[in-house]
């Protein structure tokens, strides 16, 4: 079984729906696994993923953020060379992989050293979402709100 039934979840609640197209993505699988990669934690709001693109140039790769997915694509311009390939070990085919992002996941920045790409990612809250804390009343009027009540009073008998 490879469905899930996300209706009593949708009944209580509004916006979800991304959840379920998340859950469907998880399932179809990419078949070759290529290039590898591994996603690692670098810190509390931080991540870094790391791709093997052997023989791949900065010029070669392509990263797109496009609706919270980033889209890793490689293609060489001229992938023999020239010369006649007697045994290829090291793959150079064209490659696409996907990343479903979280909510204000930012790409922080990309670098392609011996073979690894390295692209940071950053969790990047806006201001308007961070908690905060709200100040509780007493139901008593201040005394700043005594003095414009009494002022309206003396301005409405005049």
């Amino acid at each position: 079984m490879t469905t899930f039934d996300f209706s009593p979840l949708f009944r209580t609640a509004i916006g979800f729906d991304r959840l379920a197209r998340l859950a469907d993505s998880a399932l179809t699988s990419e078949g070759n696994g290529y290039p590898p990669y591994n996603i690692e934690r670098t810190g509390e709001d931080s991540y870094s993923l790391t791709m093997a693109v052997a023989g791949f140039g900065p010029e070669d790769v392509e990263l797109t953020v496009k609706e919270n997915t980033l889209v890793v694509a490689g293609k060489l311009a001229n992938p023999a060379g020239g010369a006649e390939m007697l045994y290829r070990g090291i793959a150079t085919r064209a490659f696409e992989r996907r990343f479903v992002l979280a909510d204000h996941i930012v790409v922080d920045g990309a670098d392609l050293q011996n073979g690894l790409l390295h692209v940071s990612l950053k969790r990047v809250v806006p201001e308007a979402l961070k908690p905060r804390r709200i100040v509780i009343g007493t139901g008593k009027p201040s005394l700043a709100n005594d003095a414009a009540q009494t002022t309206r009073l003396g301005a409405q008998a005049a």
